[in-house]
């Protein structure tokens, strides 16, 4: 009986879960973005040629000169820093820069081509097509790259679908 049972409850678990991916394809609640959009930044007042990466857990944008501010510890563990004010300066594809102080929210250990590095993360208000959503953005020198945000499933989480084929109005 317990044979049964089993690959019973397989087979309905995966054909709840294509039920729900059917359903949130359908959902006109979400918007559609495409690989590539242009974002704006409020918190930066801002606006970011972006890659939309659905293999990135979490949004990153390009800092430089990352600064613990008021940190009298000489801590090399970037984990005690959690809950300190950090100071960043940001540049857009434009060459445009701003300079942003917040909260550290989170430390997070990110694993990529060249390794495993620690990245501060703090809340920024990011938006599309007018829309808000604050979302924790980690801190990464992008300046070598192409695009200098990239938005993460964080973001796109509940509230935008990717498609591959669309196009940024922009281009």
């Amino acid at each position: 009986m317990k044979r049964l049972l089993i690959p019973a409850l397989l087979l309905f678990s995966v054909a709840g879960s294509n039920l729900a991916l059917a359903e949130a394809k359908n959902d006109d609640s979400k918007s559609i973005v495409g690989q590539v959009e242009t974002i704006k930044v409020y918190d930066l007042d801002m606006d970011y040629l972006a890659r939309i990466d659905t293999g990135a857990a979490t949004t990153s944008i390009h800092a430089k000169d990352i600064k613990v501010i008021g940190e009298e510890s000489d801590s090399d563990n970037m984990r005690d820093h959690l809950g300190h004010t950090v100071q960043f300066t940001s540049i857009n594809e434009k060459g445009e820069e701003a300079t942003f102080k917040g909260k550290i929210v989170k430390v997070s250990k990110i694993r990529n081509a060249q390794g495993v590095e620690r990245r501060y993360a703090v809340k920024m208000d990011l938006g599309w097509n007018g829309e808000h959503k604050t979302v924790a953005v980690n801190l990464r020198d992008r300046s070598k790259l192409e695009y200098k945000l990239l938005i993460g499933r964080n973001w796109l989480e509940g509230d935008y679908l990717v498609d591959v084929e669309k196009l940024d109005e922009d281009d």
